[in-house]
């Protein structure tokens, strides 16, 4: 299923990603670094969400509390919640 994600306290304004059968597929930022998004798309392309969500969640941008990867997390985190 396919899914976007308004993002709060980053550069980027919304995410695009698909979950299919817990894999995460597609993932676009909407503004942000673009190569640094770009890559975290292609890194976490074919990954299991809970596994994505692992990794990424709590990451900060600068004096940021949050960061694009910690936002894919988060955005993640609902749709995993949404779907129990």
């Amino acid at each position: 299923m396919e899914y976007v994600a308004k993002t709060k306290g980053v550069c980027s304004s919304a995410i695009e990603f698909e979950v299919e059968d817990g894999i995460v597929k597609n993932v676009h930022f909407t503004g942000g670094c673009n190569g640094n998004t770009q890559g975290i798309g292609k890194l976490v392309e074919g990954m299991p969400a809970k596994e994505v969500i692992r990794r990424l969640k709590g990451v900060k941008c600068g004096m940021k509390n949050t960061s694009c990867p910690d936002q894919l997390a988060t955005a993640l985190q609902k749709v995993l919640e949404e779907e129990e």
